[in-house]
């Protein structure tokens, strides 16, 4: 620069908009008020959170503030503490499920270890260890007069693995989720579509008696690639009160079942909670 042009205040126009002939001097503009100032800053911060969202919150629901989780906004919502969540390791050369490298939806993580840990506070259930389970222990979650049907689809269209966890809470209510892995997303689909998942005529799981579509699920599709569909059972319920959802991720479907025994009803929040959570890990 030139001394002149050194010398000159900050808000003055460029030297190419000056008049040839000498002009009055132009007053400084004013300063913002410093509110405005702060509002810009406010503003231009949140922009950049919002920003980086898509790359950063896929498991971030376990450690945020109740208050930054929607629906999930007092203190005492009842929410389960559930351990810090994080993906398992892939093979080498595998990538995750719904990816644009994986176009057929595959799952090549290790099922057991998509399964949803046992929140805080839990008992574990020993025959629902986190491990491989025999098609007969899935079939046993449902009523006798549904479960041929069930039973030959199977058959039809054998599953690879089932892996399952169980746990019951300090208030009773017990959880039970299984994750069934077919040999791809076309017979996962077929089962989902055959059972008719989603609507009345799904098949029963044993004590139930008539569930109904859960209106305050709103999270079918909050997981890219995963489609859940979310039941409760209907007033009045028999010895226990249930709350189920079927979850189809690509090659892998998924039952997660909270049971209440009594009069009171399975809890919603921490049963929508699980959901979410199961849901990103398949995810």
């Amino acid at each position: 620069m030139t001394e002149q042009q050194t010398a000159a205040p900050a808000p003055a126009e460029p030297a190419e908009a000056a008049p040839p002939t000498a002009a009055p001097a132009v007053p400084d503009a004013p300063r913002p008020p410093r509110r405005a100032l702060r509002a810009v800053a406010r503003w231009t911060a949140a922009l950049l959170v919002f920003g980086g969202l898509g790359t950063g919150t896929a498991l971030a629901i376990t450690s945020a503030e109740r208050t930054d989780v929607p629906g999930l906004a007092t203190e005492d919502d009842g929410r389960w503490e559930y351990p810090q969540l994080s993906l398992p390791a892939l093979p080498a050369g595998s990538p995750r499920p719904f990816t644009d490298a994986n176009n057929a939806e595959i799952h090549h993580a290790d099922l057991r270890k998509l399964l949803l840990p046992a929140p805080a506070g839990a008992t574990p259930d020993k025959t629902l260890d986190g491990g491989w389970v025999k098609p007969e222990r899935f079939l046993a979650e449902y009523r006798a007069e549904g479960r041929d049907e069930l039973d030959q689809i199977l058959v039809d269209t054998p599953p690879r693995h089932i892996a399952a966890r169980g746990w019951t809470m300090p208030d009773g209510t017990r959880a039970r989720i299984y994750l069934v892995r077919f040999n791809s997303t076309a017979f996962a689909t077929y089962v989902r579509d055959t059972l008719r998942l989603g609507f009345p005529e799904q098949p029963q799981l044993v004590g139930v008696q008539v569930t109904e579509f859960d209106k305050a699920a709103t999270f079918s599709r909050a997981v890219q690639g995963v489609a859940t569909y979310v039941h409760t059972e209907q007033a009045p319920h028999g010895d226990a009160h249930s709350r189920q959802a079927y979850s189809l991720a690509g090659d892998t479907l998924a039952l997660i079942v909270h049971e209440r025994p009594g009069k009171a009803e399975a809890a919603r929040i921490p049963f929508h909670q699980t959901v979410i959570l199961q849901n990103q890990l398949l995810g």
